[in-house]
């Protein structure tokens, strides 16, 4: 097996996700630090010209964008198995929720999360609002449900969990939603499972 070396910083949930997968998979890699400095340098443009992690070297093949690795990774190293189903539904219903981790999930808690720890240039309200209409409706579909695509997790599990999970640091609080906060803790009981570092939450204003 190439040596697979995954590019990313501790506290980006999209590096966390190709992590989680890894070692679920139980597949070794090299984890290096790319910290802002270094995204911005001629090399690792190289390796993605828009300076975004994670990015994930396996050998000659460079990848970038956290949902496309996750899909790679299963197909190359475990296919046909529950991460990614081959039956025509259940691999639809996987890309929807994949969907709404690079839509609903980036736009509302995860961007509210970049607000309130990174100041980051987004617009907060804007993020609430995705998030008032977003939960509710995933609350509703994880009440009679253990994942969100299938019976069994899948890495749309892992695409939507590593933001949601930490939302609290957003000043986003999942006290209404019961189901989600259990989805949370399935997922978190899962062997190989580990959580990004923490950070504080925001002090109510």
């Amino acid at each position: 097996m190439s040596t697979i070396k995954l590019y990313g910083t501790p506290l980006s949930g999209h590096a966390h996700r190709v992590a989680l997968l890894l070692r679920m998979l139980d597949l070794p890699y090299e984890w290096v630090e790319a910290a802002a400095a270094m995204r911005q340098s001629a090399a690792f443009r190289r390796l993605n010209p828009f300076g975004q992690i994670p990015v994930l070297q396996d050998g000659e093949l460079t990848l970038a964008d956290s949902n496309a690795i996750l899909v790679y990774l299963v197909k190359r190293y475990a296919p046909g198995s529950h991460w990614l189903p081959e039956q025509p539904l259940a691999a639809a219903q996987v890309q929807e929720w994949l969907s709404k981790a690079a839509g609903e999930v980036r736009y509302g808690p995860a961007s509210c999360r970049l607000i309130a720890q990174f100041s980051a240039p987004e617009d907060y309200q804007a993020a609430l609002a995705i998030n008032d209409r977003f939960l509710p409706q995933m609350e509703r579909h994880l009440g009679d449900r253990q994942y969100l695509a299938t019976e069994r997790p899948t890495i749309a599990d892992l695409a939507c969990h590593s933001y949601l999970a930490v939302a609290a640091e957003g000043g986003v609080s999942l006290a209404p939603y019961p189901a989600i906060q259990r989805w949370i803790a399935r997922i978190a009981a899962l062997p190989g499972f580990f959580a990004m570092p923490a950070l504080p939450e925001p002090a109510a204003s």
